[in-house]
């Protein structure tokens, strides 16, 4: 049963960096490409998504971890662009994309944290 729940939340973490990477690649091409800083970090994400979300899906490791760090940083970021603004850049958390986009970090940062620790008890019960 661990082991489907692990490979479920595995799933639904790759899903949500899956999903923010289509976010970030729809919003890429609408100006946001053409700002200094922003534009190629949305193009960071736009390629360490599907990158992440594969790995996530092929390699049992512990690559839950870096899809968490990948949510979080990007939620970070996005919310330091909300509150303070960043590099020049003031967001909005109103638009579809943008609650879409932080849903689906929100998604990938929780199923990510429980594939971790998932992981974790299966490997500390593998070694005692």
């Amino acid at each position: 049963m661990r082991d489907f729940a692990m490979d479920t939340s595995r799933g639904l973490a790759a899903a949500g960096v899956l999903l923010a990477a289509v976010v970030h690649l729809d919003l890429w091409p609408q100006g946001l490409r053409d700002i200094h800083t922003i534009g190629p970090l949305f193009l960071l994400n736009v390629i360490a998504g599907p990158v992440i979300g594969v790995a996530l899906l092929m390699w049992r490791h512990r690559l839950p971890a870096v899809a968490v760090g990948f949510g979080l940083a990007t939620i970070v970021t996005f919310w330091i662009s909300v509150v303070h603004g960043l590099f020049g850049v003031m967001d909005t958390a109103a638009g579809t994309p943008e609650i879409l986009a932080e849903l689906a970090e929100y998604a990938t940062v929780f199923f990510g944290l429980a594939a971790a620790a998932l992981l974790w008890q299966a490997m500390r019960e593998h070694i005692a």
